[in-house]
């Protein structure tokens, strides 16, 4: 039960962070929008962790597997994703990104050594096919010009590093390193490493007051990236990354649910069996065996580390 609880917070959360991030793009640098969401989440974090007690002792190693993990995953795949939705438009980013779930299945094969599941391939092959039909309009209407060759190289760069974000975290997970924590310096990590390069870049720090930007920043700080990514990567040490990233192939049918809510969104006969096709490949991936499954984390911010050894690292 635990487990769709974060599965359906991680879908709801994430599904609806794509429009919060349009209100980010505009007069402030991506880089900087990037600096300030992190840096406001890991304060936050932070406070909690202090406030709850939290151990928060940690070797020179274990910083610097938690340094790497905000690298790319609390750093610079938002970076590229920010800067992508500058020349593509968000839906198609949001197909770029449900590859990451192929990704995980093959990083995870080549860096954890985990064998490669049936169910969860056919699941992933039924979603994206289904994500593809849901999305068809702006895959047919896309053109590789100049400016959306440039989105779709950024779009894929930056889920690459987010998988390998995934891939790590699933490593500190088994080395015994507590989700709550590791995001907590992780989002440091990741927010001086973008603090630095705005500076060396001469990037500058210009801070818009207005609503829409304020309010998105607290929302992606707070939700997007705190309560999302404790569930989400919780997940991946209770179920594998692989299973896991199957939550990136649903987000993009709540983003369309909002925009049909607030953008006006037209539902197609493709679109209904975009959403069949990616319910099926869900429906499958979860439906196996689970009774020799450990206790994992918990995203609700707790001290106790992840299970060192899941079991079901991959399916």
């Amino acid at each position: 039960m635990r487990n769709v609880m974060f599965y359906v917070m991680t879908i709801l959360i994430w599904g609806s962070t794509w429009l919060a991030i349009t209100f980010q793009l505009g007069r402030i640098d991506p880089m900087v929008s990037v600096t300030y969401r992190f840096s406001l989440a890991a304060v936050l974090l932070l406070l909690w962790c202090a406030v709850r007690r939290l151990p928060m002792r940690f070797t020179m190693g274990e910083h610097l597997a938690m340094a790497a993990q905000g690298f790319f995953l609390f750093a610079l795949n938002y970076w590229l994703f920010y800067l992508a939705e500058l020349h593509i438009a968000s839906g198609l980013a949001a197909v770029i990104f449900s590859t990451v779930m192929v990704m995980n299945v093959v990083n995870g094969a080549l860096f954890l050594k985990t064998p490669v599941d049936a169910k969860v391939v056919a699941g992933g092959a039924l979603g994206l096919v289904g994500i593809g039909l849901v999305f068809r309009p702006e895959l047919t209407s896309f053109h590789l010009g100049d400016s959306g060759a440039k989105g779709l190289l950024l779009c894929f760069a930056a889920t690459y590093l987010a998988s390998i974000g995934n891939i790590l975290s699933a490593r500190n997970q088994k080395a015994g390193l507590p989700v709550v924590q590791t995001n907590a310096f992780g989002m440091l990590y990741g927010a001086l490493l973008m603090l630095g390069l705005s500076a060396l870049l001469g990037r500058s720090f210009a801070f818009e007051m207005s609503t829409a930007y304020v309010g998105s920043l607290v929302y992606l700080a707070v939700f997007g990236s705190i309560v999302a990514f404790g569930c989400y990567l919780s997940l991946i040490g209770r179920i594998g990354a692989d299973r896991a990233a199957y939550a990136t192939l649903v987000f993009p049918v709540v983003a369309l649910v909002i925009s049909t809510v607030w953008e006006g969104y037209q539902w197609s006969g493709f679109a209904f069996s975009g959403v069949a096709l990616i319910l099926g490949g869900n429906l499958l991936l979860l439906n196996r065996k689970e009774a020799k499954k450990k206790p994992g984390p918990d995203c609700s911010v707790s001290s106790q580390p992840a299970t060192k050894s899941p079991e079901t690292m991959t399916a």
